[in-house]
């Protein structure tokens, strides 16, 4: 396994009903709703895809970031989570280049750091180190048990400046970038030209994406090619 890793995408939307369309249009199972959401305004979804996990976050108190994250631009895409091999040494590293940790936790079974989202760009980074590596507390106690066949491959930002965005986060995360894009393991985190810095997309590998495709129009969301977009996030579907 190759470190930090893709492990967590998170959309922030201002109604439950995303959940269900998560699960109802792309055929995953029963998400995890984390109590611990509670801490910031919020209440969740927590879908598991393979070790990797899809989140949906809704605001329930105005003063949640997450509420003033969609009064600047809508619905979208809200946070990306990896994990890490040595968070004291990924800490230490983001201090030493200013980034500020927002939100810090160190749990016997995790430890975490939520990076501002106004010092990276983009979007709200977590830097997460699980133990043993691989666990993931985040998808609830039982997530093996709810796990949908698939994985996430990647994710795509916009900025006006995407080189300088990405090397933010690539300095931030430790990881090396080829062009515009970050290489994973578990696939790319690409920079594009947009107006604003923003996390526009995600990439998912899943099973009868023709059945998705079907059940999304059926739902009236916009579809075009392969793509579908939920609370202002396109999907990108390729087939696990």
């Amino acid at each position: 396994m190759t470190f930090p890793r893709l492990r967590q995408l998170v959309i922030a939307s201002d109604t439950t009903d995303t959940i269900d369309t998560l699960k109802d249009v792309f055929g995953l199972e029963a998400p995890f709703p984390d109590p611990g959401v509670g801490e910031f305004g919020l209440v969740n979804g927590v879908f598991a895809i393979g070790d990797q996990f899809l989140e949906v976050v809704v605001p329930v108190a105005e003063t949640a970031p997450a509420a003033r994250f969609m009064a600047r631009g809508g619905p979208g895409g809200y946070m990306a989570i990896f994990e890490v091999e040595d968070i004291a040494a990924t800490r230490a590293r983001v201090d030493t280049l200013g980034i500020r940790r927002v939100w810090d936790i160190d749990l016997k079974d995790i430890c975490a750091s939520h990076l501002h989202p106004a010092d990276l760009g983009g979007a709200i980074v977590s830097v997460d180190q699980p133990r043993p590596a691989g666990e993931w507390r985040w998808g609830g106690p039982d997530w093996r048990a709810r796990s949908s066949v698939g994985r996430l491959t990647g994710a795509a930002l916009t900025s006006p400046d995407p080189m300088r965005l990405m090397a933010r986060w690539a300095g931030a995360l430790g990881a090396k970038g080829s062009g515009y894009a970050l290489e994973m393991d578990d696939g790319k985190i690409v920079f594009t030209r947009g107006e604003t810095d923003r996390l526009v997309a995600f990439d998912l590998s899943l099973p009868d994406v023709p059945g998705i495709l079907e059940r999304a129009k059926a739902a009236g969301l916009d579809v075009d090619g392969q793509s579908v977009w939920v609370a202002g996030v396109e999907m990108r579907l390729g087939q696990s």
